[in-house]
């Protein structure tokens, strides 16, 4: 077992956050509504959505690589932890969904999983020479390395460029609303995504197809298609089911930055819709592989 205590430093910064984001609505501007518009675009739907997750997590795609690096800061921004300990921490979530060991599952509450997780010491997902193994193709990039030390510091620079373009206002939209907005969008693909919606694949865990989460995370929402296809770059697979992220891929890819795009296999599609019902625990569970682009790098024990 990995040691574990409360991180109260967390919890003082998580409740000083939010404060701030409750402050920034007694003052309104047009510049900082702007600036939290923007920005929680290209930090939430590009940064974390895009980048982090779809392309770095899962390799469902290639980047150019200046630009990979741009939205990879984006990510940062987001103040969600640094490149390889997001990456390392969500494919820990698919090799261990809604098992004893995912780092975030409902089976433990709603609000374990939303937040309550982040507030837990854990040595394998906090100590970067025990997350590192589980994104060893972002470890060995010394650009990553650097972002990971130092994914905090760029949110002063942000800070700074706010307050001189649109004072307080701006920073506190900019910044601290967004931040607020920003994480519990993407918490609740952690939690709601797990208890409500319906399931369109039978996978082995408790993902579902959630139309609100996915209006709030840029096509996130749709996490039962994600689970069941690990690789898809498409998370919204019927015509309805909003994907901007995967519309994004697509104008990427049409003039030339994105390449090897990865979508569902159909035979693979038709395996898991004749196992769709009744639900329940009927395929296996994807291994930590899965989301590797460098398997040959994937460790074998300790997962």
């Amino acid at each position: 077992m990995f040691r574990t205590h409360t991180k109260w430093d967390s919890i003082l910064a998580f409740t000083a956050m939010h404060a701030l984001a409750v402050v920034a609505l007694f003052h309104f501007t047009w510049k900082g509504f702007w600036a939290f518009m923007v920005i929680q675009w290209l930090t939430g739907g590009l940064g974390i959505c895009l980048c982090y997750h779809r392309l770095l997590t899962h390799r469902s795609f290639t980047l150019w690589k200046p630009l990979e690096y741009l939205l990879a800061i984006f990510g940062c921004l987001a103040y969600q932890n640094g490149p390889i300990k997001w990456v390392a921490i969500h494919r820990l979530h698919h090799a261990r969904s809604d098992q004893p060991n995912d780092p975030h599952s409902p089976t433990k509450g709603f609000w374990w999983a939303h937040m309550g997780w982040l507030f837990r010491f854990n040595e394998e997902l906090d100590l970067y020479d025990r997350y590192k193994k589980y994104a060893p193709d972002l470890a060995k990039d010394p650009v990553y390395r650097f972002m990971n030390a130092t994914h905090g510091v760029y949110q002063l620079f942000l800070g700074i460029a706010l307050y001189l373009w649109g004072g307080w206002p701006a920073v506190l939209w900019g910044v601290f609303f967004r931040l607020v907005f920003v994480w519990h969008c993407t918490w609740f693909v952690n939690s709601a995504a797990h208890i409500w919606g319906y399931r369109t694949w039978a996978v082995e865990d408790q993902s579902t197809n959630n139309w609100w989460v996915a209006f709030l995370t840029y096509g996130e929402g749709w996490h039962n298609n994600h689970h069941a296809f690990l690789r898809s770059a498409r998370h919204g697979l019927a015509s309805w089911e909003w994907d901007p992220t995967w519309w994004t891929i697509q104008g990427l890819a049409a003039v030339g930055l994105a390449d090897k795009i990865q979508l569902p296999i159909p035979e693979l599609q038709e395996r898991y819709a004749r196992k769709q019902a009744p639900p329940g625990r009927t395929i296996p569970l994807p291994t930590i592989e899965d989301s590797f682009i460098d398997q040959a790098a994937v460790p074998k024990t300790g997962i």
